[in-house]
This record gives structure tokens, C-alpha cells and sequence, in this order.
């Protein structure tokens, strides 16, 4: 699913964007929405909001569910949005991370708010975690925030997203009085291709044992096959295994033992990663087309 970052300071409208982008996808482009509620995780985990900022050991615990639900909903047709404050930079860049690696676009919605104003509807709540508000069919709390964590929050400890860095584009930057344009977020997400994973974002395939013991197995036997051909002088190898394959006459020339065992460990690292999914006969042919690219550009 893509996914909506809402991000913000305290009391900024972050749970009313969220409702109204999930009654916007579900209605007029008929998705299936996932809310994941930063209010109702802590609910969850049995604490309350101002001691949950206070304390790091539960905050680091909020943010590591907020995070383990945001991955297990992303996928590719329908859309989660994340309805929580997300101050911290770094924590944007993970769930950046986790979304590329699920080829999945994202784009975060920035509410902000003049602070006095904030604080004065902040001081109209409940000081009693209990009490909750209801708002299209959206339950959420109304716990008051302490002086301390609304300072907290809002002043000291909140890293603004930037539209410069990647993790935080596209950014749609939203205040009460303002409409949130619903259309461009649609488009961002829907008809733009997600970034592609690289090697800091995707899971390496998974080798089975099998895998594994037949890639050393095919690659030692043209090793062998190899070393077995240098000493009788030729000047090509031809490998009756692989019909069409030989390792040409200038590896011929420049190989030796040493060399040899050293490209293989290259090529069994490359193929961990890259090969697991192929059948021993094609990764056999593999191996023999590196040792001739890699042995030519030497």
C-alpha cells in the first residue's frame, strides 16, 4: 500500500488530515485505507500519552509498533496512512526505507499550527486519558498534553520535515484554515512509479541449503575443470557441461591457482545475492562468463 506520513506538532489537526484523507481514497477512488494511530498504539501498549513522551523506553516501544504495523500493511494497490506526531527525522528516513523496499510510494503530510492557538484547545481537553472524541467513526483521544510535553514537542525535540530530503518528498505542507490537496496526493501515489530499491533497502534472497551446496558444488567442478586443462598447455577451455561456453585464450594466458580461487569466492558472493532463484546449469554458465569479463578487463 502507499503511504501517508502525517506528520506535526501537538494539537495541529494530524488525526482530522488523516480522516479526511482516508474518507477521500475510500469514496472517491474506492481504496481500502489503513489507519495506523499513534493515539491508539499507545492505548495498546497500556500507557498514556505524556508519560509515553517522557519516558524513552516507552517511546522508543511506540515507535517501534508504529513502525512493525506501517511495514506489514504496505503493498502496492491500496493506502496506509500513519496519523501520529513522526518529529524525528531519522524515524521519517526508516519508514522512507521500509516503503522502498516494498517498491511502494509514500508522501508526508505536514500539518502545522500557530503554537498559542494549539496550546489554547489544548488546555479544552480532558485531563483524563480515558475520555475520547468521536469523528467519523474515527475514535481518538482527547487527553490534554502537560506544559512540559507540548513544549517538548513542539519547541525542543521537533525536527520540521524538509520537501530537500527525499524521505520527506512529496511534501504537502497543510494549515487548519487550509483545503489539502487531495488530487496531488492521489497522483504522487498512484500515478507516479515508486523509487527503486537499492542495496541499503532490499532484502538479500533468501539461498536454501540445496541452493547453496550446488553453487559450490557446479563452481568447484569448473574450477577443477579449469586447473586440470592449464597444466596440459591449451589454449582454450571448453567445458563439456556447457555446450557453447569457453574460457578464451588470453584467460588462458593470465590465470593461475591463486587467482582463480580468489574470482571464485567473488562470484559466490555475487550469486548469493543475485542467482538464487536460477537453476545449477545456467549459474554453471554464469560462472564461466565472469571469469571471461573479469579476467578481460585486467
Amino acid at each position: 500500500m502507499p503511504l501517508i506520513i502525517i506528520c506535526g506538532t501537538p494539537v495541529s489537526g494530524k488525526t482530522t488530515r488523516a480522516i479526511e484523507l482516508k474518507e477521500f481514497f475510500k469514496n472517491v477512488h474506492k481504496k481500502q485505507v489503513e489507519i495506523v494511530s499513534e493515539e491508539k498504539i499507545i492505548r495498546k501498549l497500556g500507557y498514556d500519552k505524556n508519560s509515553t513522551y517522557l519516558d524513552l523506553h516507552k517511546e522508543k516501544g511506540l515507535r517501534g509498533s508504529l513502525k512493525s504495523d506501517v511495514i506489514k500493511l504496505i503493498g502496492k494497490d491500496n493506502v496506509v496512512i500513519l496519523d501520529g506526531s513522526n518529529y524525528i527525522k531519522g524515524y521519517r528516513y526508516e519508514l522512507y526505507c521500509a516503503s522502498k523496499a516494498s517498491k511502494s510510494t509514500q508522501c508526508t503530510v505536514y500539518t502545522i499550527r500557530n503554537h498559542q492557538e494549539a496550546w489554547k484547545d489544548n488546555l479544552l481537553r480532558s485531563d483524563d486519558p480515558n475520555i475520547e472524541s468521536t469523528n467519523d467513526n474515527e475514535i481518538h483521544s482527547s487527553e490534554k498534553y502537560t506544559q512540559e510535553v507540548f513544549d517538548a514537542l513542539t519547541k525542543l525535540r521537533f525536527e520540521e520535515p524538509n520537501s530537500y530530503n527525499r524521505w520527506d518528498s512529496p511534501l504537502f505542507t497543510v494549515q487548519p484554515g487550509d483545503a489539502l490537496d487531495l488530487d496531488a496526493i492521489y497522483k504522487v501515489l498512484f500515478e507516479k512509479k515508486p523509487p527503486p530499491p537499492n542495496m541499503s533497502t532490499q532484502n538479500p534472497p533468501l539461498s536454501s541449503t540445496n541452493f547453496l551446496y550446488e553453487l559450490d558444488r557446479v563452481t568447484q567442478a569448473i574450477t577443477k575443470h579449469i586447473l586440470d586443462s592449464k597444466q596440459l598447455n591449451v589454449d582454450e577451455v571448453k567445458f563439456p557441461d556447457y555446450p557453447g561456453c569457453v574460457l578464451e585464450v588470453g584467460a588462458m594466458q593470465t590465470i593461475n591457482h591463486q587467482r582463480l580461487l580468489r574470482l571464485r569466492r567473488q562470484f559466490l558472493t555475487y550469486a548469493k545475492m543475485n542467482y538464487s532463484n536460477e537453476d545449477t546449469n545456467k549459474i554453471g554458465r554464469y560462472f564461466i562468463q565472469y571469469l571471461n569479463g573479469v579476467i578481460e578487463k585486467d
